[in-house]
């Protein structure tokens, strides 16, 4: 649930997770927010207007599934790559269909944003580590496996549905870097 509040916006999420204190950094779609207040049941977090404008938090209804992840520790073993919570751009899923045993997923981001992607290359949808299976200039395309549509919120996603983008990093300053060198 997403609600006005006196200071903002205010995010309710119904779920428990465990070892979790006010102040922690916590994902939701990608997006890390910081834990405002929590009970067994519930997380809540404060949203700014720039959060609501950047990200597709401004398109859910109530109810909708949400995929979220705590930090990562130092010590922590780290599978994918690196994914800061820092949401680029929102792009919107084209085509969303199973193809044999796997499911194909086609998004579309905004023309500015398709420099940082590349074939086999790391990117973030919703908060999700996955890899570019196809790249053209329009948009990119990846290959979801059984075990991601069982644990993640992309099993619910349609076209014309907004997702939550985050380019990889060293794609970001790889890009900004030769910008000074021209």
């Amino acid at each position: 649930r997403i609600a006005e509040a006196a200071t903002g916006w205010k995010l309710t999420v119904a779920a428990a997770l465990e070892s979790v204190e006010t102040g922690d950094s916590i994902a939701c779609n990608g997006c890390c927010l910081t834990l405002l207040d929590y009970t067994e049941e519930t997380l809540a977090f404060d949203l700014l207007e720039a959060s609501l404008r950047g990200t597709s938090f401004r398109h859910y209804k109530q109810g909708a599934w949400v995929n979220l992840e705590q930090s990562l520790k130092v010590s922590d073993r780290l599978g994918g790559h690196f994914v800061t919570g820092h949401i680029d751009a929102v792009g919107t899923v084209s085509h969303f269909e199973p193809r044999g045993k796997n499911h194909y997923l086609r998004i579309e981001p905004p023309a500015a944003f398709m420099r940082y992607i590349a074939y086999k290359g790391s990117i973030a949808v919703d908060g999700i580590s996955l890899t570019v299976a196809e790249v053209d200039d329009k948009g990119f395309s990846i290959w979801l496996i059984p075990h991601t549509l069982a644990v993640t919120n992309l099993h619910e996603r349609k076209p014309q549905d907004p997702v939550n983008l985050e380019f990889d990093i060293l794609a970001k300053y790889v890009v900004r870097q030769t910008a000074f060198e021209s």
